[in-house]
Order: structure tokens, then C-alpha cells, then sequence
């Protein structure tokens, strides 16, 4: 029987890349290997992705040259842009199936003659750490985003299913693992709210469980909102010994006015009173978030406090997007769309503010013993890159060999793009 080829594309989140990691390990555990340059694919995956209508436009664009590099290939087309808009998918070259829910998943596989299917991954390809998924869905009706639209409903996996995945991902050498989902903070939610006699059992619960898992290897959260960081939360994240103290709550807009037309579920005050509060907890926490740009009729003086709360909150990263219309939600019909050159101009303001603050945050870390993840060679000969506890890149003397280590370091230097560190003590290699 002739060798059956897979080659599979993902585009968006932290949580797509893991869904299609557990479908390239289906397809192997199967029969299939991933087809190499110059191979014709008997099988294409893709992923999609419709967080912004350049997502939409990305994911056709790879259907369709996929299928001309392949000729003759099935392509399978799942993700979030296959749910929301399955008809006009469907009629991409190519295309024989189009996978609209994510749980059906293992029996459209099957129906394929793909029955043998992993409940977890045990490797990450073409990466040094590996996601890991613990839930999926949303129910908030915030007004500019369509995934609760095309990822409806909370689902939890068991902690008995992700803790064996982490170990087993450790076990194969991965040092970092990253908790991902579409609403982690959500984690437990629907397996234990209102459930007589069980107790809850929720995202600090998992995170401590994870947390007694020994050996040499760190555990980051992909994201968090604030309405989940309690005390609870707090004190759980400062205990954690595995855990980075690095975290992302995403803020979307720093107007309290602009809030509020978004439906977001917070004020710029209890925000910023939460990242207060982790700081008088955890020692120097890295905060990330994400802004959105350009919101309807967002003006000058709420772009100015959107400015003004970032400086507040001394964001480490800023992941900055310009606002994009999705048919289907609120935000789409709003009168007063900012116009695009005004949205640039504030999208660079912003991106100034963002390499100020964090060249700031590198500064609190000169002096500081660090510990490394060695992710790549620099551009400087004899010098690699990686990144601290807190994400923050990192520049030190290394070889090749450093590649995928824990690495010790010592912070000598900050620039506008990275902390510079020598190599400390002779056991500088973490084990």
C-alpha cells in the first residue's frame, strides 16, 4: 500500500495551533506522514481563522493555493471561518469537507477511515513549548467579536486528561508549557457551577494541580480577563513555583466610555486596581495585553485616556489591532467608522508607547539573575536568543547546542528590543 501524504496550514490563536498539532498526530497514528517540499499532498488540512476579515480573506487564499500545489488533493477546512461562513468555503477548490463544530470532528475523521484519535498531543511541531488547551468556547456577548458566534458554549477538559498531556509533553522534552484556551478564565465553568455536591474546580485549582508536577520546566498562561483575577487567583499565581509571572489581561481599550459601547466587563479603574494588586503580591509581573484601535467613534480624547491608561498600567507588550467590522455583531453597524489613516497615526502612537515601556520594564531586570529558554541563534556571532520567566526576550553568549535549554543569565544590558545577559556561573545549563 503506497505511503498516504498530509500537509496541513494553520492561521489564528494559540488554540488553533494546538487543534491542528492533535490532528497531524490523528492523521499519523493513521497511516500518514507530512508531505515534504516538492511532495503532492493526498490530504490537506486547513485551519481557519476569522477574527478580522483579513483572517477570512488569508484562510481562501491558502485553500486555494494549496489546492493548485497539490493536484488532486482532498482538502479538509475546519476553524472558525469554516463555521461561520461553511457555504462559501465549500466552494473552494478542492474542498470536500468542511468541519462547522469541532466536536464532530473525530467522526467526520472516522467516517474517513481515521478512527484512531489521541485525547491529548505529545509534541508540538516545529516549536520549543508546547500549547495545551484546556477548554474551548465563549459566552460573552462583547460587541465587536464574532467567536462566540462561531465558538458557542463553554467545554472544560478533565484534569486528569491535561495533567497527563503535560507530563507527557515534559517527559518529551518540552520546558515550557503554555495553558491556552478560548476563555481560560472560564476554565471549570461548566462542569461544576450548580452541581450539588461538587466542588468547583476552576483555573487556580488546575493551575495548582499542574504545579506539583516536578522537574525543570515552566508553565505560562496565555491569557487571562480580569473579572477572573481574584484573590484566589492571585494568591495561587504568587504560590505556583512552575508558573510565570507573566500575564496577559487583555484590556481592549483604555476609555471608559469606549468600554462600554465594546460591553466590555470592567472599568479602567478596576483594571488598573488588578494589575495593583498582583503587584503588591508577585514579585515584578510582566502584564501584556491586547488594544483594539479605531473602535466607532472612538475620539481623540478617549484614544488620549486609552494613552493614559497604558501608562498606568506599565504594559510589558501591547498586541495592537486596528478595529475590524464583522458582519453579525453590534460593532459592525455603528455609525462613525474611524477613518484608516487616523487609525494609523494612533496605531503608531501607540507602538511608541509600547517600546517605551518596554525598554522600562527590561530595565527592572538589569542585575537580576534570569532563567533562559534558549529559542534560537542571534544575529551576533557566538550570541543566542530566548526568553526570561517574564517574556521578555533575551540576548547571551550561546552555541547551537544552547538551542531548546534552560539557560541561567544575569541581566547586563536593556535596550528598546531586548535584555542583554551574560552567562552566569559554570553550571549555567539548567538541567
Amino acid at each position: 500500500m503506497s505511503e498516504k501524504l498530509c500537509r496541513l496550514v494553520t492561521l489564528g490563536c494559540k488554540v488553533n495551533q494546538y487543534e491542528t498539532q492533535l490532528v497531524l498526530e490523528a492523521l499519523e497514528k493513521n497511516g500518514f506522514r507530512e508531505a515534504r517540499d516538492g511532495e503532492t499532498a493526498d490530504l490537506c488540512v486547513v485551519n481557519t481563522c476569522t477574527v478580522t476579515s483579513n483572517a477570512d480573506s488569508r484562510s481562501r487564499q491558502v485553500i486555494r493555493q494549496l489546492a493548485k500545489q497539490n493536484p488532486g488533493t482532498r482538502t479538509l477546512v475546519m476553524g472558525c471561518y469554516a463555521t461561520r461562513d461553511s457555504d462559501a468555503v465549500a466552494r473552494l477548490p478542492s474542498v470536500f469537507e468542511v468541519v462547522t463544530d469541532k466536536r464532530e470532528l473525530p467522526d467526520i475523521l472516522g467516517r474517513h477511515g481515521i478512527v484512531d484519535i489521541p485525547t491529548g498531543i505529545s509534541r508540538f511541531e516545529g516549536r520549543r513549548r508546547a500549547y495545551v488547551k484546556v477548554q474551548d468556547g465563549c459566552i460573552l456577548r462583547c460587541t465587536y467579536c464574532i467567536i462566540p458566534q462561531v465558538r458557542p458554549g463553554l467545554r472544560s477538559r478533565s484534569p486528569e486528561d491535561i495533567e497527563a498531556e503535560v507530563r507527557r509533553l515534559i517527559a518529551n522534552g518540552y520546558r515550557e508549557i503554555i495553558i491556552t484556551g478560548v476563555h481560560v478564565g472560564h476554565y471549570g465553568v461548566d462542569t461544576t457551577r450548580g452541581r450539588l455536591g461538587v466542588p468547583p474546580f476552576r483555573l487556580p485549582h488546575l493551575l495548582k494541580k499542574l504545579d506539583k508536577i516536578p522537574g525543570n520546566w515552566r508553565m505560562r498562561l496565555s491569557s487571562i480577563e480580569t473579572a477572573e483575577i481574584d484573590e484566589e487567583f492571585i494568591k495561587v499565581a504568587a504560590d505556583c513555583e512552575h508558573l510565570c509571572p507573566q500575564f496577559h489581561p487583555a484590556l481592549q481599550s483604555g476609555s471608559n466610555t469606549v468600554l462600554q459601547r465594546m460591553r466590555r466587563r470592567y472599568s479602567v479603574e478596576s483594571f488598573l486596581g488588578k494589575l495593583d494588586r498582583m503587584r503588591e503580591t508577585i514579585d515584578r509581573p510582566a502584564f501584556a495585553t491586547d488594544v483594539i484601535v479605531g473602535f466607532p467613534g472612538e475620539t481623540d480624547a478617549e484614544f488620549e485616556e486609552t494613552l493614559e491608561t497604558c501608562r498606568r498600567a506599565e504594559f510589558m507588550k501591547i498586541h495592537i489591532f486596528p478595529f475590524s467590522p464583522r458582519t453579525g455583531t453590534p460593532a459592525a453597524t455603528y455609525p462613525d467608522q474611524v477613518h484608516g489613516t487616523i487609525c494609523q497615526e494612533r496605531i503608531t502612537r501607540l507602538e511608541q508607547l509600547e517600546r517605551e515601556m518596554a525598554e522600562r520594564y527590561y530595565r527592572l531586570l538589569v542585575g537580576r539573575n534570569l532563567e533562559v529558554m534558549v529559542e534560537g541563534l542571534s544575529t551576533r556571532e557566538g550570541w543566542v536568543c530566548g526568553t526570561d520567566r517574564s517574556y521578555v526576550p533575551v540576548e547571551l553568549p550561546g552555541t547551537r547546542d544552547d538551542i531548546g535549554r534552560m539557560c541561567r543569565g544575569h541581566g547586563v544590558r536593556a535596550t528598546r528590543q531586548f535584555l542583554e545577559a551574560d552567562r552566569e556561573g559554570s553550571k549555567n545549563v539548567i538541567a
